[in-house]
């Protein structure tokens, strides 16, 4: 018998824990690149899903703009966003009077709330939404599918499991965030403005004046480039997990945990580097005007 045989023999708890902190770094790599390989088919398989998959895609649109039943405008994407922009959107302009306000500036109130809920805020509330929402919805339902052998059938059927189950979800979530983004950075706009001029009495003009100074157009779109970015990682990744699912009904939960927190460091990294490389060098604005 081998040294190392009677190490392991002798120190199981200690040999297991060795192996499996020493093969982390191996099943990371493995795990990275079957995500890959998963998001470039997905991606790659968009035009098969708009030619035979029509009208899984039609029904994966409507259900991921307003969700589903009786519950739709309070329990869905479109009433759920709503409260927590609106929430959101009211903390920056409070925070932003009261911390420009000991510097005897809140008239600069308006330019908080441009530069802030365009740049920052609206993605990444829109992409905390998106993963709590609709991504932990496609995990859970995919995962169900997978557990009790339905994308197996699919496949028996020659049906791209893939193109039927993910494609056909990032079709839905790139073309539902359009409409959905403009909603939410509308009310991220009309939130912090009613917040700063009928509670805290600032004049109308004023606020309009700083935020339509440096109020951006150029932003505006940035601040939708970065929104379909985060569909696309967010959605690609809860896709991923719920298809890989096993174990059973807790695997689905364990699938849903570890997609939900992928898709928040994922979230946070996009706008991160995003607005590194926009306004990383040249911030663009001036408080001269």
């Amino acid at each position: 018998m081998s040294t190392a045989a009677v190490l392991r023999a002798r120190f199981p708890r200690a040999s297991a824990n060795l192996n499996h902190y020493a093969g982390s770094v191996g099943r990371g790599l493995d795990e990275t690149g079957r995500l890959a390989w998963f998001s470039m088919w997905t991606i790659w398989r968009i035009g098969h899903a708009l030619r035979h998959y029509g009208t899984e895609t039609l029904r994966q649109i409507a259900q991921t703009g307003l969700g589903a039943g009786a519950m739709a405008l309070v329990g869905g994407a479109v009433g759920i966003g709503g409260f927590v922009v609106l929430s959101g959107a009211s903390l920056i302009a409070v925070q932003g009077f009261a911390s420009l306000g000991n510097l005897g500036v809140e008239a600069f109130t308006g330019f908080f709330a441009a530069l802030i809920n365009v740049r920052i805020g609206a993605p990444v509330i829109g992409g905390i939404l998106l993963a709590s929402i609709i991504g932990a919805g496609h995990t859970a339902e995919i995962g169900a599918m997978r557990i009790n052998e339905e994308i197996d059938a699919l496949e028996v059927m020659g049906i791209d499991s893939i193109s039927y189950l993910a494609s056909t979800r990032l079709i839905a979530g790139l073309v539902a965030i359009v409409p959905l983004y403009c909603g939410l950075v509308a009310v991220a706009f009309l939130s912090p403005q009613l917040t700063t001029t009928l509670v805290y009495g600032q004049s109308h003009g004023t606020y309009e004046h700083y935020f339509r100074t440096f109020l951006r157009p150029e932003d505006v779109a940035w601040s939708f480039v970065e929104a379909l970015i985060i569909v696309v990682v967010v959605l690609v990744s809860h896709c991923y997990y719920g298809y890989n699912a096993s174990g059973g009904p807790v695997g689905v939960g364990e699938a849903v945990g570890r997609s939900m927190r992928f898709s928040l460091v994922s979230v946070q990294t996009v706008v991160l580097l995003g607005t590194l490389a926009i306004y990383g060098v040249n911030p663009h604005f001036a408080l001269t005007v």
